[in-house]
């Protein structure tokens, strides 16, 4: 996809959404649940749709909630829920509607007090904090579309471990939804907002104190405080742009906010590569604003609206692609956490890296390769088996500096605190340290492609097998496995992984749109990367044509 030729610039009007418009409809547009485009729908997190074209309105929230509230009753989970939202304009709405199933259903609800935005990794954090020695165990659910459009909305469910919600249980959600949308909302119960506020169910507490708190538990943040690390964030108007201060005030930290605003047009962007306002911590082109302040600070934060991703921005090098910085996370972990066991694993996504792979096997540390989705690291965070679990979009999260469980989601926020942690202890930015890597290991070469693709052939995806790929050798080199199932934990992929000893891609359809999203990666030349990105394309339709 070519770069928009206003990448990286600052909004105008005509970029705006029409925000009276969007809530408007969240109201009056009815779902048609026999179009796949506007019935639920749950990918990797959770359910995400637009007002605009009524794939996420109030009738969504009220069948997802009482769907939730069924799922809690089968499974024996009558402890509290926990609800947040982010700043998009369709959370709000969409998180009284949400309480308006709740308090209808007798379901006790948590929620920051005054109305306070709360972030997926407080969520997660409080759900496992909550349930440890818990008679009654506690749950979340989490409004937001993560780093997607303002017109955008996205509902997700926390179980009791704190994390994505497995695939089983999304699936019965998603159907659940759907029969009670079919059947007009027959089986609903829910009251007006106005009678549930009212009501006992809904208990309004302070969620920034006991999560900010505990952040010491996780990083050094002594070392920062002493170390005198100078830290620019930009909360890309997002749900933790609070928490910033309380951070700051309780440790000591010289933290400054390059940008306070709370938009929900998100009028204060920059651009994506696509033209389009993304709160994408990852592009450079929507962190334009934080990269213009790169070198007034030591080291530089950002994070998407519901803080659960990190961008890593360091004086003179700018915005650290992810997966470099998963790997000098990773590297560092291991040598000062020295509480941590050795059989600890880490976990990476099958799409990120290799890396990664390198520094795990130089600390001798195993290396846990799964599916896309956080979800999959859940189970080893949870039980402290994985010392780690990083996606190559700027996710991950990590145990306590005790090895023990810190939270199951993804954690925006611990890990832009390591970005400074890793400054003040090693005296070096994680762009210098990630250089010396390079020297190490040699560079690596990633790219990621979005190409569109019909609905026949992206329901075929599922079907790949190692049979569907006849081809012996991959950019000149010969293919060494041909992988439809993550050697981690052998979960299906949901697409196909092929290697060689110089590189490999990864292809798998999204889980939202008609697009299937092709990963490549060489370690010889980014020549080598295009080669192998054009042979992956003929092989993969050669393979959906079979």
């Amino acid at each position: 996809m070519a770069v928009h030729n206003r990448a990286g610039t600052q909004a105008t009007q005509a970029d705006l959404v029409n925000i009276p418009k969007l809530m408007s409809l969240y109201y009056r547009n009815i779902p048609n649940v026999e179009d796949a485009t506007q019935a639920v729908s749950f990918g990797t997190s959770g359910h995400r749709g637009s007002a605009l074209n009524s794939s996420f309105n109030q009738n969504h929230i009220w069948a997802i909630t009482q769907a939730v509230v069924d799922y809690r009753k089968q499974a024996d989970i009558n402890g509290p829920m926990i609800v947040g939202f982010d700043t998009h304009a369709l959370s709000y709405a969409a998180y009284l509607s949400v309480l308006e199933v709740l308090s209808a259903n007798q379901v006790q609800v948590i929620v920051h007090q005054d109305d306070g935005f709360t972030p997926t990794p407080v969520i997660s954090q409080a759900i496992v904090a909550a349930n440890v020695n818990a008679q009654a165990l506690t749950d979340g659910l989490i409004i937001t579309p993560s780093h997607n459009p303002p017109q955008d909305g996205g509902i997700k469910y926390n179980p009791p471990h704190g994390g994505p919600a497995e695939g089983e249980i999304t699936k019965w959600v998603e159907s659940r939804a759907n029969e009670y949308l079919a059947k007009q909302l027959s089986g609903v119960t829910k009251v007006n907002y106005g009678i549930a506020a009212t009501m006992p169910w809904i208990e309004s507490q302070d969620l920034i104190a006991p999560y900010v708190n505990c952040l010491s538990d996780v990083i050094d943040l002594d070392a920062i405080a002493k170390a005198n690390i100078k830290i620019g964030v930009d909360p890309l108007g997002g749900s933790g742009i609070y928490y910033w201060q309380h951070i700051a005030e309780t440790y000591g930290l010289d933290i400054t906010l390059v940008n306070d605003a709370v938009d929900p047009s998100f009028g204060f962007m920059t651009l994506d590569k696509d033209g389009k306002i993304r709160m994408d911590c990852s592009s450079p082109y929507a962190m334009a604003g934080l990269l213009a302040h790169q070198d007034e600070f030591d080291i530089c934060l950002g994070n998407d609206p519901d803080y659960d991703r990190h961008g890593i921005v360091c004086p003179q090098t700018g915005l650290m692609n992810p997966n470099h910085f998963l790997a000098v996370a990773i590297d560092y972990l291991c040598q000062y956490r020295p509480q941590w066991s050795k059989e600890l694993g880490i976990g990476k996504t099958l799409v990120s890296s290799a890396i990664i792979d390198k520094v795990c096997h130089k600390h001798q540390r195993e290396c846990v390769e799964v599916p896309v989705g956080f979800k999959w690291f859940v189970d080893g965070l949870a039980n402290a088996t994985l010392a780690f679990g990083g996606e190559e979009s700027a996710g991950a999260a990590f145990l306590k500096r005790d090895g023990t469980t810190w939270c199951t989601d993804k954690d925006g926020f611990i890990l832009a605190l390591l970005a400074a942690e890793i400054l003040a202890v090693t005296g070096q930015t994680p762009a210098q340290r990630y250089a010396e890597l390079e020297q190490e290991f040699g560079q690596c070469f990633y790219k990621r492609i979005d190409s569109p693709i019909s609905a026949k052939k992206k329901a075929k995806f599922a079907s790949l097998t190692q049979e569907s790929f006849v081809e012996t050798e991959l950019a000149g080199d010969e293919i060494t496995a041909v992988l439809t199932h993550a050697p981690g934990n052998g979960a299906a992929i949901g697409g196909v992984k092929v290697t060689t000893a110089n590189g490999w891609f990864a292809a798998r359809p999204s889980g939202t749109e008609a697009l299937f999203k092709l990963y490549g990666e060489s370690l010889v030349s980014n020549e080598h990367l295009e080669l192998l990105l054009e042979q992956a394309q003929q092989m993969i339709d050669a393979a959906l044509k079979r």
